[in-house]
Formats: structure tokens, sequence, C-alpha cells
């Protein structure tokens, strides 16, 4: 079956936090919305029918999963990455970000050192300081247009500030790096020196391009926690499901019980059906919408390169989200936000939200059709022009 991705979808007036809530976020009219990563294309047809058999069923309980449904995500992950999950390694949760925060709380205390790699993702912040624990930054090295891990900075900030916990982005958002195996090693090695406890967020893991491999954390460190969702793959974010795998008996005991102490139990039913029917029928829909990606990214790439090349685009290595380095317009922060919104009419991700590392940039998303896209590098031209 070929699928159509360029296909334009109106998500106006459906309470879409992209596209429903400038005024509420403080923003003018009339944006073109590429910031929240979601994607603005439906989810695959057999999801949406199999959800459909659940609506139409009419009862919505309180649901629980079957092997079957073990079977359908350990499956995926064994095909897809080499990497082998047990139904008894399984922890879930309604997402990752409440997975993330609720880590935090089951492996440390008040005043430990949480580390992070900035810019990154905004949620990695809040969950570790809204929950009083150290924030501790190991910013990215920049270097020819590709981000690099500072271990020599990791290692020293791990000895110095009683780190206990890292929060890993793999693949890296908003940078787009997919790290290869042996930087993984070389952070594994560090955190088993000090005794810190490795938590990977890889919920952009089906988002890889030509010539690079996702490494689960997991097959180097069976005492890693691994934050997986079919939210970003499949476009399911609002149907809060996610699945955590822990290979150590300890630590996932821990954090089942913080999730309990949380009051959270099952998950949403609608989602459970969803995430079943991703892992077992969602491969060809995922190969195909891939394909596609590749193609905005090229058309990102040449456009900027042609049109407006003092835009650096990030190397692009993984995730649908675009790191945009726009240094050498010689704008302040808020003069380029302000230049892009009031201007371009495009509200992209300032830089800034993933830490002052990002000054300067911006970040994009362009899981959208080819035709929006272009509108929004069109927008973004004339702006420049003018």
């Amino acid at each position: 079956m070929k699928f159509d991705f360029d296909k334009v979808t109106d998500r106006k007036n459906t309470n879409s936090i992209k596209h429903d809530f400038a005024k509420e976020y403080g923003k003018g009219g009339d944006l073109l919305p590429l910031w929240v990563a979601d994607m603005d294309f439906p989810a695959p047809p057999q999801i949406l029918a199999d959800i459909q058999k659940v609506v139409s069923h009419g009862i919505f309980g309180y649901t629980d999963v079957k092997d079957d449904y073990y079977d359908a995500v350990g499956g995926w992950f064994k095909e897809r990455f080499n990497y082998h999950v047990t139904k008894d390694e399984f922890v879930k949760a309604p997402g990752v970000v409440f997975a993330l925060a609720a880590v935090v709380r089951a492996y440390t205390v008040p005043g430990d050192g949480v580390m992070i790699q900035t810019p990154v993702y905004y949620p990695f912040f809040h969950v570790v300081r809204d929950n009083g624990r150290e924030l501790i930054e190991n910013p990215l090295i920049h270097k020819n247009g590709r981000y690099f891990m500072d271990f020599e900075d990791f290692e020293r900030k791990a000895a110095e500030h009683n780190v206990k916990l890292f929060l890993l982005c793999s693949p890296h958002n908003p940078v787009s790096r997919v790290w290869t195996r042996k930087e993984l090693q070389t952070l594994n090695e560090i955190c088993e020196r000090y005794g810190i406890i490795i938590v990977s967020d890889e919920i952009h893991c089906d988002f890889i391009y030509d010539g690079h491999t996702h490494t689960v954390f997991g097959s180097l460190n069976e005492n890693a926690v691994i934050c997986t969702s079919p939210s970003k793959t499949f476009n399911l974010a609002g149907l809060q499901t996610s699945n955590i795998f822990i290979k150590n008996h300890n630590l996932r005991r821990r954090l089942e019980q913080e999730i309990r102490r949380s009051g959270y139990s099952q998950l949403n039913t609608i989602g459970l059906a969803a995430c079943k029917s991703a892992y077992q029928n969602g491969g060809e829909w995922l190969n195909q919408l891939n394909a596609y990606l590749t193609g905005n990214i090229n058309l990102v790439r040449d456009f900027l390169s042609k049109k407006l090349p003092e835009i650096k685009l990030t190397e692009v290595e993984g995730t649908y989200l675009l790191w945009l380095d726009c240094r050498e317009l010689g704008l302040s922060h808020n003069d380029l936000d302000n230049l892009l919104l009031n201007k371009a009419k495009l509200w992209l991700s300032s830089g800034t939200t993933f830490g002052e590392a990002g000054s300067g940039f911006q970040r994009i998303n362009i899981a959208c059709p080819a035709s929006v896209l272009e509108t929004a590098l069109s927008r973004l031209e004339r702006c420049m022009i003018e």
C-alpha cells in the first residue's frame, strides 16, 4: 500500500496545542506552526481501524494487556534494533516525561546531582529542578555543524557534583545526533566508574537516516533504564502510552513503587490498543514515512544552501526535528524570535527553550506535507529579503 503524506490535514479547531493555542501562548495570529514535536500526518490506517473497534464496543473500563501486547512491542525492538526485552522487564507509564520525573524521584533524593547534555529537550530541566535535585549541565560541543559529547567535562562534573543519575537523549532532541556505539560505550564506562544510573530517552529511535544506526542503550548496560513510546513514531502522543524497559529487578521495582505512589495504575484503554496495533502493523507505513521525511530534509538543506546560506542546517542523523544555526544573522536571541514570529509569521521552537547553549538556533519540525514546508521556507526567505 502506498501512503499519502502529501495530503494536508486541517488541524485547526481540534484543540491542537500546535495549531490552536497561539493566543494562549502569547503569540499573534496567522502563524504557520512548526514547533510542537507531533506530526501533521494521520496515524496509520490500521491503527485507526483498531482504535475504532475499541470505540465501537462502547465500554471504556479499566484495561490491562496480555501477552500479545508484550510480543508486539518486544518483537518490534528485536526486529528493528536487535534488542531483546521480555514481558517481565516492562514498566508501562502514561508518557516518557512522566517516566523521567518518576525515575528522578525513584533513584535520587533532594540535593543529588542529575546530569543532562545541553541543548536538550526542555522537560529534562523541569523534571530535575521541579523535584528538588541539583541540575548539572554537560554542554555538547558544536564543531563543524555537528555535535559531540564532552567526556572530559562529563567525568569532571560527575566527580565534583555527586551525580547519581544521567538523563540521556538518544537520538538527541534537538541537535539530531544518533550517538555511535563507541560514544555510548565511553559514556557508559564513565557512569559505571562513578555509580551513575543511566536513563535513556529513546522516543525518537525510529527516525534514523541513512548512514546511521541506533543503539539501544540497554544492549550496553543491563542496569540502564530505556524509555520508549509509539507516540512520536506513529503520532499517538495524545493517547498517553509508553513502555519503559528495565532489566535490573531492583531498579524496576523502585520505579514501579514510585509510579504507584503517584496514584497511577492502568493506562489509557485506547492508547494500549493503538500501541499494540502500531508495533504489529506499522512497519511499512514507517518505512515510507522515513523516506518522505528524508525528502523534506533534502528540501530544507537545498533551500538553505541556495537561498539562505547564512542559516546553517545542523547535520541531520535522526528525529524529524531540524536544528537551524542562525548565528550568522547577527541577531540577538529576542530579535531572532521576533523576526520569525512577527515578520516571517513562523512559529518555530526558540533555541533557548533547550537551554542557553541553544542561543542563536531554532528548531523546526519537518513532519508535515512538503507543500507546508515549502510555504514555511518561502516565508523565511521573504522576511530576510524585505
